[in-house]
């Protein structure tokens, strides 16, 4: 157990938020031209209790508004709706005023009326950006797979997942297999879903996807009784078949982007690339946490083997209780 306090650390840093788990947060720009030259509004951004963040976009070029700006609040944040004229938004610089003075991002959407469509994240560092003539196919997956790497990593019920996996996977094929299967069940699914192929409301899903951190936890525990269930001998299955449900909740979370038109199998490859990249960063800190923690030489209680999967599955379970209260 000399590297339990380590786990148990991590899973402290994995829950200081544990009613924003798999919430991101950011602020969201989503301008649609429906006529020529005419589009509608939608710009979302976070609140910090009642206030509003102060943030506005700004085009470098002329726009005339259409119509007032119309707000209401929805859970917390705040969800403006407008339309504006423009000649043309195509060559212009969108920026996010006031983000450098936060520590949040602004995803961006502008669908033409062509069909094309271009996405970008916004930051403090870069809070403005120029929309270019037209997409290309390198822009696109630039952004979707930082969008795919931040996701997996803000996304604490994720994380939570795969940390329960690797304290219930003994031996380093068995956890090539575990984790391997995660990633080919959640890609399939995360598919299906955003080319809406398969539907799944959102709310029972979130729900399950805590449950099955609760389902790992209370493996480990018996595994460590010495009563090893299906999860502790074959741990690739049920990596697996939860690891279908994690998809969706990755879909979820690309849907409030959505997918640029003509670049639709790159924006989802790069996506998914993102998604993976963060989990196998995710895997390899915990695992070269836990070889450093393997240096030092500590005696610690037997009983101290049942925290992390007691912490872990009581967080899961709150999430259980609180998502599903809100059915």
């Amino acid at each position: 157990m000399r590297w339990l306090p380590i786990l148990v650390a991590l899973a402290a840093l994995l829950a200081p938020l544990p009613g924003r788990a798999h919430e991101v947060r950011p602020a969201y720009l989503d301008v649609r031209e429906d006529r020529p030259g005419e589009f509608s509004v939608l710009w979302k951004t976070p609140m910090l209790g009642e206030m509003r963040l102060a943030l506005e976009p700004v085009f470098s070029g002329p726009v005339e508004a259409l119509t007032p700006v119309a707000t209401q609040r929805t859970g917390d944040a705040a969800v403006q709706t407008w339309r504006l004229r423009a000649e043309s938004l195509r060559g212009e610089t969108l920026r996010i005023a006031g983000l450098e003075t936060t520590l949040t991002d602004a995803l961006v959407r502008i669908a033409f009326l062509d069909g094309s469509t271009w996405v970008e994240r916004l930051t403090p560092r870069q809070p403005g950006s120029l929309i270019p003539a037209r997409p290309n196919a390198w822009s696109v997956a630039g952004t979707y797979l930082t969008l795919g790497i931040e996701h997996i990593l803000t996304g604490i019920d994720h994380l939570l997942f795969v940390l329960a996996l690797l304290l219930l996977t003994k031996g380093t094929w068995r956890l090539m297999k575990t984790v391997t299967a995660f990633t080919v069940a959640h890609s399939i699914t995360l598919g299906l879903a955003t080319l809406g192929t398969v539907h799944v409301p959102s709310r029972p899903v979130e729900a399950v996807i805590a449950l099955s951190i609760v389902f790992v936890a209370a493996e480990i525990v018996q595994a460590q009784r010495g009563r090893a269930g299906l999860a502790a001998q074959m741990p690739w299955i049920v990596a697996f078949i939860f690891g279908l449900l994690h998809g969706f909740g990755f879909a979820g979370a690309l849907s409030e982007v959505g997918l640029p038109e003509g670049y639709i199998p790159v924006a989802l490859l790069f996506f998914n690339l993102g998604v993976e990249a963060g989990q196998l960063l995710f895997v390899a800190a915990v695992l070269a946490v836990v070889a450093g923690a393997h240096r030092i030489s500590m005696a610690w209680p037997r009983w101290t083997g049942l925290v992390p999967p007691y912490a872990t599955g009581s967080l899961a379970m709150f999430w259980v209780i609180q998502r599903v209260a809100v059915f």
